[in-house]
This record gives C-alpha cells, structure tokens and sequence, in this order.
C-alpha cells in the first residue's frame, strides 16, 4: 500500500463506472489501471486512467473472464481490484482468486457475495434472525411445485423469481393459472442466460408495493451502519426509473424498523463494505405497523450510488476503498 492505500488499482469494467471509481482512486492518490474488451479500446475509460490492458477478447465475454482479469493485475503489479456494478460484481469466485493472488476485492467477502448471490439462503437468514419476509418456497423450485404454491394462494398472484443475481432479470408475476407455465419456462431461460443458473422460487405478489432500499456500509471490524434509504417505487419492467432520498412515503416508525431490519441482516452476515438491502413495504397501509419484507441484497457498488452520495455528501467510492484498505468506520 501507498500512504495507507493501494499501489495500484485495477478496474475490472468499463463505461461510466470505470470513469467514476478511476476519479475517486486518483482523489485518493492511488494509481489506476483500465481492461478493455476489443471493441472497447476506443473507449473513455481507456483514457481516463492511468494505464489501460486489453483483455484479449470482445464483448462483454472479456470482462467475465476472472482468470484473465486476475492475471492482467497481476501483469501490471495491481494490488486490488474493483469490479465496479454488473458484470463480476457479486461474483464469490473472483473475490477468492483475488486473495489467492494477493490482491484485494473491493468489496463484501466471498462469504458475503456467496449468501446474498442466493436469494433463497438470504431468505432463510432473515426468518432465522426475525426479520420479515414475503411467503414463499424455501428451495428450488418446480413447476409442479409453483403450481401447487399458487393454488394455496386462493385467489392472490405469484411472482416467480430466479434463485441467482438481480437486476430483475429473470422475474415474472403470474395472476392466473394459465399464465404460470410460460412465465416459469421464460423465468428459467433468462436466469439461465443471465446468471449461469436456472433455478427459480416463487413468493407472493405484494401488488402496489412500494420499494425500499437500505444503503449498508460495514468495516472488517465488524462494525455496520447505513446511510439511510432511496425509494425506487416507480419502476417499468422490473428496472427502477426514479429514486427518492429519503424516501417521502415512509413515517419515522416504519423507516425505523426498516432500517433496524437491514442493521440486522448486514450484522448476522458479518457483512464488510458496500451494499444496498431492499424491502417492499404494503402501499395500502403507511402506518408505523404497515407490512415490511426482506426481498434480497445487492452486495456491491449500485448504479443508483449518486443519490445517496447527493443527499448524504459522501462518496461511496472513496468510502468502499477506504474501509478495503483497512480504515474503521468510526475513521472515516
């Protein structure tokens, strides 16, 4: 390390995320290092580091390649890695060959990235902790199975949901029985696409749910805080569209207990570093009791970072690199 930070710095993406962990590297005085896919090597992000390594390969296929990232870091005397949003951000795979190499992941643990990169084991680790989440199958789950599910719904809908990543890709609601075979082939197909992985659950649908998420940070002294929460109610498709901070639809007691319940799940998991905890909260009932649930975490960086950072005054970047570097929150 360099004046308490990192030597060098490798940023295992591209595009405006690349730009924006190079600045706040270079604020901190720590050099850093692009990839770049064949067809990326006209780029921005090229040029706005210190250095740029072509990863041999075009389309976003190269920058999935964990052996070859690790070796170009290795190449360039890198001493951590950031894999930014998308892409090997939650991957527990690269955060282990990294520390095999020597490097450090910016970003939660492998143990982390590997809970929360299976929604169902989060699941699982919210009912045993005591926070709330939506009823639903408690493994991988057949058509059979959803079929089944549904009927004991008597009369709700069902929202089938990939067991892996996030992002909204492979999620479909089901509101009839005839719908469900279709929606549970294309959930399986896109989760398989998208994240190597077609296993699929099924939950209730909370229809007009308003969505929360928490905004978690933690240090490797085991030690969690939040910077409070964005509401990205309006959606279309699953893909948020407008965020709020702080969101102007929860009273004090509701957004207590919320943040409470993410406090929880970030500390049972021992997690350390970034990372966003979402809710849905019943839209029909605001009142301090209104129905909350769990629905999954994103351990990493979010596109949606820039407006906590506008409304907290904190880059999350520089906080990210900050606390992989071993400072404290009570440091920073």
């Amino acid at each position: 390390m360099r004046n308490g930070f990192f030597k060098k710095l490798l940023i295992a993406n591209r595009g405006e995320i690349a730009i924006r962990i190079a600045r706040a590297a270079s604020e901190l005085g720590i050099a850093t290092a692009a990839v770049y896919s064949a067809d990326d090597a006209t780029s921005l992000h090229v040029r706005k580091t210190d250095e740029a390594h072509a990863l041999g390969r075009a389309g976003a296929a190269a920058y999935l390649d964990i052996e070859r990232i690790v070796a170009v870091a290795k190449e360039a005397g890198c001493d951590a890695i950031h894999p930014g949003y998308g892409f090997l951000s939650e991957n527990a795979n690269l955060a282990r060959r990294a520390a095999g190499a020597g490097i450090t992941f910016i970003g939660p643990s492998p143990d982390a990235l590997q809970l929360f990169g299976d929604k169902i084991a989060a699941r699982k680790l919210a009912v045993q902790i005591g926070v709330p989440v939506i009823e639903g199958t408690i493994g991988p789950t057949s058509l059979d199975e959803a079929m089944m599910f549904f009927e004991a719904l008597d009369g709700g809908a069902m929202m089938i949901k990939a067991v892996s990543g996030g992002g909204g890709r492979g999620m479909r609601a089901a509101r009839k029985s005839d719908e469900i075979a279709e929606a549970y082939a294309r959930c399986r197909s896109e989760a398989k696409a998208a994240f190597g992985d077609d296993n699929v659950y099924v939950e209730r649908l909370v229809e007009d749910a308003r969505h929360i998420e928490v905004q978690i940070v933690g240090d490797r002294a085991g030690t969690v805080s939040h910077f409070g929460e964005r509401e990205c109610t309006i959606q279309r498709r699953n893909q948020k569209l407008i965020e709020i901070a702080p969101s102007p639809s929860l009273t004090p007691g509701l957004r207590a207990r919320i943040l409470d319940a993410a406090l929880k799940l970030a500390s049972a998991a021992k997690y350390d570093n970034l990372g966003t905890f979402e809710f849905l909260v019943d839209a029909s009932d605001a009142e301090e009791g209104a129905f909350f649930a769990f629905i999954e975490a994103n351990p990493r960086l979010q596109v949606e970072h820039t407006v906590t950072e506008e409304v907290m005054g904190i880059d999350l970047v520089a906080t990210q690199l900050r606390i992989a570097a071993g400072q404290t929150l009570a440091s920073l």
